[in-house]
């Protein structure tokens, strides 16, 4: 396999569209590196142009110690999984997997033993001589997964490859992408805007946003220390709560004040907020880190000082949990609760932070005061 890296790779379009900017960074070897954003963040662009589908309006591309900006796509010891499958349909299962193949004049005896290898791999040695029209969406991208197994390449790239399939054989298809990751020690660069993909499929993940690298990570710290709101709203289901505050004096101590509510910071957060010139911050909080009990009950590991009155607009069961969207004057935020007395629609409850897990952010620029910067 291979290692591929981006040095200040920039993608224009018409002139004056920025589709991918000074993109930085490396994709190691045997790595599942992930590329993850919303629709339009330059993900599909960024993965064409390292396939070669795309042209670079500046910076390079190296696969190893060879630069690759001028070599055509058929010559980059590169597979690539498309969205759409992009199977022959008049061809069997077998002759798809083995048209590459052929084209660059491999040995028949080779060509059977790569594509019935690889069929084995995913289990589609009993659909060989079938035609795509006779399978299933799972099986078409098995398939289409093996016809780039059979190339034995330095990396592969899947472009959204899950996007077409049901919630269930989404689920299946990620275990047997991380599974032949792991068998074939391969080095893989994998677009999804699905960061539950992202989150349990790569070892690396690259958060993207209009063009720019927000964040690249593990998916521990992409969750635990986002570099960024943004990163921080677009990792995690559901997403981290906002709330826009003012600091103010408690004492000889700074806290955070929202409406008519006061929360009182830990040594870190008090730290954190001594890069601000001005006097708000944006406090950061997953849906887990708040604790919701009628009557003011609270739990031991949340301070009893940092409680806030809020009305429930909705309660969403989820089997082994609830999430509660709740309500005060001027917020709206989500907290997840166990099952057990759950409060009903409207109902008026006390929440409590556990500011051990929240975050702030700067208020004009987005940027972590409690986290590293992105790269």
């Amino acid at each position: 396999m291979a290692q591929v890296s981006l040095k200040d790779v920039t993608k224009v379009y018409d002139g004056d569209v920025l589709a991918v900017e000074q993109a930085d960074f490396q994709i190691p070897d045997e790595s599942f590196t992930v590329l993850v954003g919303p629709s339009g963040c330059g993900k599909s662009t960024m993965l064409r142009m390292i396939a070669g589908l795309e042209e670079i309006t500046a910076g390079d591309i190296y696969i190893d110690d060879e630069r690759i900006n001028d070599i055509p796509p058929k010559d980059r010891d590169i597979a690539m999984v498309f969205q759409n499958y992009a199977l022959y349909p008049h061809m069997t299962v077998y002759k798809n997997m083995a048209f590459g193949l052929k084209l660059r004049k491999y040995p028949k005896a080779e060509i059977d033993e790569r594509v019935k290898e690889a069929a084995e791999i995913l289990s589609i040695s009993h659909l060989l001589n079938r035609k795509p029209k006779h399978l299933s969406g799972g099986e078409r991208q098995r398939v289409a997964v093996g016809r780039a197994i059979v190339r034995h390449p330095k990396v592969f790239l899947f472009d959204e490859p899950l996007s077409n399939l049901d919630a269930k054989l989404r689920v299946q298809m990620r275990m047997e992408i991380s599974r032949l990751h792991d068998r074939l020690n391969a080095t893989i660069v994998y677009v999804t805007h699905d960061q539950v993909e992202a989150m349990t499929m790569g070892d690396q993940i690259v958060v993207l946003n209009e063009g720019k690298i927000q964040q690249i990570a593990d998916p521990g710290t992409l969750y635990h220390k986002p570099a960024n709101q943004f990163v921080g709203g677009f990792i995690g289901t559901p997403p981290m709560n906002f709330i826009e505050t003012q600091i103010v004096n408690n004492g000889d101590t700074p806290a955070l004040r929202f409406e008519n509510f006061k929360v009182e910071l830990n040594a870190q957060l008090q730290s954190a907020l001594n890069t601000l010139s001005g006097d708000s911050v944006t406090l950061g909080i997953r849906p887990e880190d708040i604790h919701v009990g009628e009557n003011g009950t609270s739990n031991s590991k949340f301070q009893l000082e940092n409680r806030v009155e809020t009305q429930v607009e909705l309660v969403e069961p989820l089997g082994n949990h609830a999430l509660l969207y709740l309500r005060t004057e001027q917020n709206n935020f989500v907290a997840q609760s166990d099952l057990i007395n759950v409060p009903q629609h409207n109902a008026q409850v006390t929440v409590s932070f556990n500011m051990d897990k929240a975050h702030l952010f700067h208020p004009e620029t987005g940027e972590s005061l409690t986290a590293p910067s992105c790269q």
